[in-house]
């Protein structure tokens, strides 16, 4: 059978503020509020430049791992809103003492300062709705992109899905993409998560013979220590940025159809 090559890219960019020039945040950090200068100026344009960078991303529909990364965000000015001591804890510490003997480190918490509590609660203010407001318009393109995916399996479905193999078509694209999929489970006290673990194959050009009946059938003679696996077809209507969007979004959507199967 025809086979292929999947290729990858990384993009860029600046930002220029009002009096400032700030590199384009690809991303922030958990602590982003408490981290270097803290001034409402500068923290909202630290937070403006990275959240046009998201917007140009989603823009051209890549969503991840900018729409997961606005919800860790998003989740974390809300616990700090809501509990001024997780405020406390997000501050930066100074080294008090170092006991050798002991490996014991003590530290001294540097907020202390009202006036610093309040430019806090200042840029936190100012914070949620603007991430709100790019957590809306991520949401609006991933239920519109889901809206355009379609799953089917190829051929006949053990019993047991929790591996197998997902054979992507991306839009127009000229190939047929398989990677193997394994489901893991990971325990809390209290609940119990799956997680979809995948693994790249190979890839098939699109041609009149590699239909997905006999790329299934490729597989299995290629993988013999592999039997019986499941096999799906994951579509999308429309050409999607690969990387950043179509293989989280075959994770999701495969994910949903062994949950429902379960």
């Amino acid at each position: 059978m025809s086979r292929c090559i999947v290729l990858n890219t990384n993009y860029g960019g600046i930002l220029t503020g009002v009096g400032l020039k700030i590199p384009t945040m690809q991303s922030l950090t958990k602590n982003w509020l408490t981290e270097d200068h803290i001034d409402f100026e500068y923290k909202k344009y630290v937070l403006l430049a990275y959240l046009q960078h998201v917007s140009a991303n989603f823009t051209e529909n890549r969503l991840y791992p900018y729409l997961s990364d606005l919800v860790e965000h998003y989740r974390n000015l809300k616990v700090i809103k809501e509990n001024k001591q997780e405020l406390y804890e997000h501050f930066p510490e100074r080294l008090k003492s170092n006991d050798l003997d002991s490996f014991q480190l003590a530290y001294e918490k540097i907020i202390q300062d009202d006036s610093l509590m309040q430019e806090i609660e200042s840029i936190v203010d100012f914070s949620i709705p603007q991430v709100e407001q790019h957590l809306a318009e991520g949401k609006k393109i991933y239920d519109f992109i889901e809206d355009q995916t379609h799953i089917f399996p190829i051929g006949i479905t053990p019993l047991n899905n929790d591996a197998g193999y997902l054979l992507l078509k991306n839009g127009h694209a000229q190939e047929t993409v398989v990677f193997e999929y394994h489901v893991t489970f990971f325990e809390y006290p209290t609940e119990r998560f799956r997680s979809v673990r995948l693994e790249y194959v190979t890839c098939y050009a699109a041609t009149l013979t590699n239909t997905y009946e006999s790329i299934k059938g490729d597989l299995l003679q290629y993988n013999r220590s592999f039997p019986n696996p499941a096999a799906y077809a994951i579509e999308s209507e429309l050409t999607l940025p690969f990387q950043e969007t179509f293989l989280p979004m075959a994770k999701r959507v495969i994910m949903k159809r062994i949950a429902n199967a379960a």
